[in-house]
């Protein structure tokens, strides 16, 4: 069993490890939190194996504060180890702030100052990793994260304040931060260093950030969402959602309808096409038209029906029967004409998805009867 102590256990960093912690195997967690008594500090270190320590503060009412808590409580935790003869293994979230000469920076230097000298006398292991910006959920707005500041604030429609549109950024995801501190666990050094860095850095701009994290919001009316090939993109994304209120995690929908039923688009991408559904009545015959360039898939989800193609040069008929009762996907060739009819009394519905995005002005779709004179068809 493994006895592990996370310092700042309240924090943004301190849930999401404990989080991870709580799902490995052979871990036993302590919390210590801002407020408790200095006696439960004591009795969670004479225990511990390894100790996460997060504790500090970047924004206090004095600057007195950085030094009694960053400073000053790590040097409280190694003098009460080296005290008492303890040399668990301790990690150290610092900051890149800790390479100037500001308050909050040099209190940060402080600290890490006297866990390696804690190192040096005692053999303890020591893991120091000056994190850049950290983003992701539940991380506190108008506090130290730009990102968590412009995503509380653009997804509750306020306006943001930009200084410096070219300001560089440099950021990392609180995913990828646990995922290294977790490492730490079974990790063993194998060099005299002390500094360790998080394995994925992204850099932006202010002005930047901006931009995606509207362009994000505006997913919700352009139903296009940003290439999440792109990592930072994909975090940004998912960031921006978890500061939605609770009651905005829903929206409305656009809905074209027409004697034959109805049409909904539902998620569109520039580098993955887009997916929509339908509505068809009683007997409704949707398409006679093929493609040359776009193809498709079909999934009946609700009701059955009849998928008819024919090669465009071809008099050879194909049909698919499909129905929710065995659930497939009828792929969508280009050249070949197609159609799909409801053969069920009630209502059917269709999930269809295209490779690319339709185009008014070019729109690739051609009309063409798929059911040529003879009936003789060849079961797909």
């Amino acid at each position: 069993m493994i006895n592990v102590l996370v310092t700042g256990a309240g924090g943004f960093i301190g849930k999401n490890l404990i989080d991870r912690l709580h799902k490995e195997k052979g871990v036993s967690v302590k919390q210590y939190h801002r407020g408790d008594d200095p006696s439960l500090l004591y009795r969670h270190l004479n225990e511990s194996d390894i100790i996460y320590h997060l504790a500090g503060v970047n924004r206090p009412q004095r600057n007195a504060e950085f030094a009694r808590i960053n400073s000053g409580l790590t040097e409280l935790i190694v003098n009460y180890l080296r005290e008492n003869q303890k040399t668990p293994k301790i990690v150290f979230s610092s900051s890149t702030q800790a390479a100037f000469d500001t308050p909050y920076g040099l209190s940060k230097k402080a600290a890490e100052e006297a866990l390696k000298n804690y190192s040096n006398e005692t053999g303890a292991e020591v893991y120091i990793f000056r994190l850049p910006g950290v983003f992701g959920k539940w991380c506190k707005p108008h506090y130290n994260s730009v990102v968590a500041t412009f995503c509380h604030e653009i997804s509750h429609d306020n306006e943001i304040e930009i200084h410096d549109a070219n300001k560089t950024l440099e950021l990392v995801y609180i995913d990828d931060v646990v995922d290294n501190f977790i490492d730490c666990l079974t990790r063993k050094k194998t060099e005299e260093k002390f500094y360790y860095h998080i394995s994925q850095i992204f850099h932006t701009t202010v002005g930047e950030l901006a931009r995606q994290l509207y362009e994000i919001k505006g997913t919700r009316k352009s139903l296009i969402i940003p290439d999440m090939s792109d990592k930072l993109t994909k975090y940004l994304y998912t960031t921006y959602l978890s500061y939605l209120d609770e009651n905005n995690f829903s929206y409305d929908l656009p809905v074209y309808q027409d004697e034959r039923g109805s049409l909904v688009e539902l998620i569109k991408s520039h580098q993955a096409g887009q997916v929509f559904i339908s509505t068809s009545r009683k007997g409704v015959i949707r398409g006679n038209h093929y493609h040359h360039t776009k193809v498709e898939k079909f999934c009946v989800i609700k009701g059955a029906a009849t998928i008819k193609l024919r090669k465009i040069n071809s008099d050879e008929l194909i049909t698919y029967t499909v129905s929710d009762q065995n659930i497939q996907i009828v792929d969508i060739p280009p050249g070949f004409t197609h159609s799909i009819e409801n053969v069920t009394d009630g209502e059917m519905i269709v999930l269809f998805w295209a490779n690319e995005l339709f185009d008014q002005d070019n729109p690739d779709t051609f009309p063409l009867k798929v059911q040529q004179i003879k009936d003789d068809e060849k079961k797909g």
